[in-house]
């Protein structure tokens, strides 16, 4: 494989890894503080009904969601680097215009004359 002979074009990199981590611990923080108020409205919110284990359900699953999908949406919104030798050449300059005349511009008209509507004999 011949070496790359152009860089790394900065908008195909992929993110940084402490701005990732930060999305990470952030995405997890949201979900932890939404089992927080699942938790709450377990213990506080009567009469107990059906919803109430719906809340309990939520508080007991998401912590392992909260892992999975922070550690999934990372690599899922992440471009893909692109290979430098994939990248098209820009074309080579063309040759600087002679001093000679250049030939009269061609002018074509075109005429348009009023019909008589069909029908009208």
């Amino acid at each position: 494989m011949k070496p790359p002979t152009k860089p790394q074009p900065a908008t195909s990199l992929p993110r940084a890894p402490k701005e990732d981590a930060g999305k990470r611990s952030t995405t997890y923080l949201i979900m932890m503080g939404i089992r927080l108020v699942c938790f709450a409205l377990v213990l506080f919110v009567t009469p107990y009904s059906w919803y109430t284990w719906v809340f309990a359900a939520m508080a007991i699953f998401l912590p392992y969601l909260a892992v999975v999908i922070a550690n999934v949406s990372a690599d899922m919104t992440a471009p893909t680097a692109l290979g430098p030798e994939r990248m098209i050449e820009a074309p080579a300059p063309s040759p600087a215009p002679t001093a000679t005349a250049a030939p009269a511009p061609q002018v074509i008209r075109i005429d348009e004359s009023p019909q008589e509507p069909a029908g009208d004999s």
